[in-house]
């Protein structure tokens, strides 16, 4: 629950910043994949929704490594308050 209401504080601080940034994009990624997956415990079978899944979270991924390559140190702000698991690097 803490961490649904810290995450609604940061969408709305982005939302008054721009939209298009690589930050707002992933905080509203991370919003999506937490909201199917808490639908996912629900409804197991639900193979349309697995799929997007795992399109969100490559979405995601793409985005973390160009952020982690141009920001480094956003990169590990951001990852410290969305509570997300470091990349691994290839």
């Amino acid at each position: 629950m803490v961490k649904n209401s810290f995450i609604s504080v940061i969408f709305q601080e982005k939302n008054e910043e721009n939209r298009g940034s690589a930050e707002f994009q992933i905080v509203s990624f991370t919003n999506k994949i937490r909201r199917l997956t808490s639908h996912l415990e629900l409804h197991k079978k639900d193979y349309l929704s697995q799929r997007g899944l795992r399109k969100i979270l490559g979405k995601r991924q793409q985005l973390l490594s160009y952020l982690s390559k141009t920001n480094k140190i956003r990169y590990k702000e951001l990852i410290g308050e969305l509570d997300i698991r470091e990349s691994k690097n290839r």
